[in-house]
């Protein structure tokens, strides 16, 4: 019962938190984590003690998940080269910098103990990057770079660890085998996800029920990764490419009903998830500082090596960034490759978003109670949690105006949105005026062949002088908005004078509210 109601307390602290945040201008998650650090040390309520394995599999699938469903698929199959420079061979640079820090802090700590420490704060977490970069615009380029990094990254950290605990306890590593490694987990991976997102397809196509369907695509997340897990492959890998596949086919196998209730869904729980994510990383402040014996001796013994840690981390990932930019340049020049560097702004951009989240808490929760070092990596992984969020989250957005990034002309469309929305009216047009007429040639839906041949005249006039209809047009859905308000207060009026019942009421304000949301849509 006290869980339960710790749960309850932290839902209604998450949506004070996101007000505040949102009052304040600052990102939710550095609120969040506030909040949650604070709920840990209100007296009287129960100490949060997370359990490493369970937190990644509640919480890391549904948010790779969704990272994967909607990123722009052409964009990260355009920039891969990039991604896995960053999801990468960033990770191993940025493990092995804090290594070599972490062992000329400690001498007597192993090798190997210093490469733990590495993996677990190299990769910047999906879920952190996430809830700063939607609360900023990026180009596609750099954006795609960051999502594509966050999705991917999690698979190198965790074999990374998962090497440097074994090297720790048998005292023996070998680059050969890590590699065969990391390949078996990350094809095996994908061939699970694919397989999954194969099935999610056929049964997408085969359930008739709408509801089934939403259901059935959120266990998809976490049907890939368990699946994976089982295999032993990399169940991270299996949910992007289950994601990335589902995301594809799901204009083709949802209905609009799905589409529409499905999404709303889905973005409710994600950001509850989002949410409780940071809140349980503040909870567990509590038992990490109670574990080495206190804030005090945080302070006097672990202070400045924990800042010299975050100081590496953050160098190096700046470092490889930039280092890999300038090979791209040297490369471009001997006319050895059609790749443009990024340029020094847009990598500032990209070497400063590198915050750090759930994967870094739950992995280092998970070192071997009796592995060299253990305590001074619980504090350092969240003081680098909390450093990361709180410093790169809270100037990220200065950092990017700062900047001045436009979009490229090679990432942009062929077509603006105003051109594609008179081709697709055309393409009606074309269907509407074919079968308006019966068989004898009789007109027969003379009121839907105006309408789409004007939408369709109206549609190319717009996207040829926007500046012009635009007024126009926003006046007229103006009226629709006043027409719905007024249809919607006479619904209700109705209902509560007793002439309709319940059913007509639900029947007819979804209709007004579809009719509603499609007037915003189109005047935005």
């Amino acid at each position: 019962m006290h869980l339960f109601e710790l749960v309850i307390a932290m839902l209604l602290a998450i949506i004070a938190l996101h007000f505040i945040a949102r009052k304040l201008n600052l990102p939710p998650a550095v609120a969040l984590l506030a909040g949650g650090t604070l709920l840990a040390f209100i007296p009287g309520l129960p100490q949060i003690h997370l359990d490493p394995a369970l937190v990644l599999v509640i919480f890391l699938p549904p948010l790779l998940m969704d990272g994967a469903w909607f990123i722009a698929f052409a964009q990260l199959r355009k920039h891969i080269l990039g991604v896995g420079s960053l999801a990468i061979g960033a990770v191993i640079f940025t493990t092995v910098a804090v290594a070599v820090v972490t062992h000329w802090l400690f001498p007597a700590l192993p090798w190997a103990a210093c490469a733990v420490l590495g993996a677990i704060v190299a990769p910047p977490d999906a879920v952190s990057a996430r809830a700063v970069l939607q609360q900023v615009h990026l180009p596609k380029r750099p954006a795609t770079l960051l999502e594509g990094e966050s999705l991917l990254n999690d698979a190198t950290g965790l074999v990374l660890f998962r090497f440097a605990v074994a090297a720790g306890v048998t005292g023996t590593f070998s680059a050969v085998d890590a590699l065969q490694s990391f390949a078996v987990l990350a094809l095996g991976g994908a061939a699970v996800g694919a397989a999954v997102a194969g099935a999610w397809v056929v049964l997408a196509r085969h359930l008739k029920d709408e509801y089934l369907i939403i259901a059935a695509s959120c266990l998809t997340a976490w049907a890939a990764y368990l699946a994976a897990e089982m295999l032993h492959v990399s169940g991270v890998i299996a949910t992007v490419v289950a994601g990335l596949i589902c995301g594809w086919y799901q204009h083709v196998v949802f209905s609009a009903a799905v589409r529409i209730r499905g999404t709303s869904f889905w973005t409710v729980l994600i950001f509850l998830m989002e949410a409780m994510v940071f809140m349980l990383i503040g909870s567990s402040l509590r038992g990490v500082l109670e574990r080495v014996g206190g804030i005090g001796v945080v302070f006097e013994q672990m202070a400045i090596p924990i800042l010299l840690i975050l100081l590496a981390l953050t160098v190096a990932r700046f470092a490889w960034v930039f280092g890999s930019d300038l090979i791209i340049l040297v490369v471009r020049r001997l006319g050895w490759t059609k790749s443009k560097p990024l340029g020094p702004k847009c990598a500032t951009v990209i070497s400063w978003a590198g915050m750090r989240g759930v994967v870094t808490l739950a992995v280092a929760l998970s070192v071997p109670e009796t592995f060299p070092g253990r305590d001074f990596m619980l504090v350092a992984a969240f003081a680098v949690i909390l450093g990361t969020v709180v410093i790169q989250g809270m100037t990220l957005g200065k950092v990017i105006q700062w900047a001045g990034l436009e979009e490229s002309h090679s990432d942009r469309p062929r077509m603006t949105m105003n051109q594609a929305e008179a081709s697709m009216a055309q393409a009606q047009a074309v269907v509407v005026e074919k079968l308006a007429y019966d068989d004898d040639g009789k007109l027969i839906h003379p009121q839907l062949l105006e309408r789409y041949s004007k939408r369709a005249v109206l549609s190319v006039e717009y996207a040829a002088d926007k500046e012009s209809f635009q007024p126009r047009l926003h006046a007229h859905f103006d009226l629709v908005l006043a027409a719905v308000a007024a249809g919607r207060a006479e619904l209700i009026r109705l209902h509560r004078a007793g002439e309709i019942d319940d059913h007509v009421l639900h029947e007819l304000e979804r209709d007004l509210d579809l009719e509603e949301l499609s007037a915003i849509s189109a005047k935005a």
